[in-house]
């Protein structure tokens, strides 16, 4: 029994110390992590409570892109960003440098903010037109609708429609344009987890011969100067052989003057 005891004293003695360094070694600092907006700017903010390891600094990371960086020790770092929340979505994660290093994370999350690759797209008749449009806000789109002016929405592969749509891109395309039914504004509306946004593209169709009017033009500007040349050169033909024929007679009339002046000298001398 005293041994029976024994083992189970030690037992328990094992297991209390295993809870308490799975305590230690299992411990994770907690990020509390808050956005306060001020006078038109917003304030991220991380606090890590509980930390075990020293703090070496800080950094705040947007995407692959490194915003701050301090060399501080302090539990709490904050980072601000000016303008608009819509124009500053996206994923912020603070960093605490030490060892091992500790990340938290901010989000910015907005309403889809639509911008169309052109505003305006031009194509040519029978050609296939390509009309796109993006979103850069967070988080991504979940889903794309394309409608034109009027109408109900455009069903992907209906008619000459195709649809491709990934992530926060969507791309409308149009085949065999037409300039009659395919011409007018079009929109691509947007949906994520915090609402919908959309933009307009304006789909200009041209005529197939549209792109011979240039050269046409320049033949007729061709045209229009060899005539006037023509013209030209026409009636200035005359008026040069009446002057080549005054100048041979000159000549004739000059010799004739100087016979005569030669006979008259030789009948004085006589």
């Amino acid at each position: 029994m005293a041994a029976r005891a024994e083992r189970s004293c030690g037992l328990w003695a094992l297991l209390l110390l295993g809870g308490m360094f799975a305590g230690v070694l299992g411990t994770s600092p907690e990020i509390k992590t808050q956005v306060t907006g001020v006078a038109g700017k917003l304030v991220l903010t991380c606090n890590m409570s509980a930390s075990t390891t020293a703090i070496d600094g800080h950094e705040w990371v947007h995407g692959e892109k490194v915003l701050q960086t301090d060399s501080k020790s302090s539990s709490v770092t904050s980072y601000t960003i000016e303008g608009k929340m819509e124009e500053h979505s996206g994923l912020y994660e603070c960093i605490y440098k030490g060892n091992p290093v500790v990340k938290g994370q901010v989000n910015i999350s907005v309403p889809p903010q639509v911008v169309p690759y052109k505003k305006s797209e031009h194509g040519n008749e029978g050609d296939t037109g390509v009309l796109t449009c993006k979103s850069p806000s967070f988080p991504p789109v979940s889903s794309w609708v394309w409608y034109k002016n009027g109408q109900e929405p455009i069903v992907n592969g209906s008619g000459r429609y195709i649809i491709k749509s990934s992530g926060n891109k969507t791309e409308l395309r149009i085949l065999k344009l037409n300039i009659e039914e395919d011409t007018g504004d079009y929109h691509c509306n947007a949906t994520n987890s915090q609402g919908y946004g959309g933009a307009t593209v304006n789909l200009r169709v041209r005529s197939r011969l549209a792109a011979l009017w240039p050269f046409l033009g320049i033949v007729a500007e061709v045209l229009v100067l060899v005539t006037i040349i023509f013209i030209y050169e026409k009636r200035r033909k005359p008026d040069e052989v009446l002057d080549d024929d005054d100048g041979g007679s000159a000549p004739l009339k000059s010799n004739a003057t100087n016979h005569k002046d030669k006979n008259i000298r030789q009948r004085n001398a006589n």
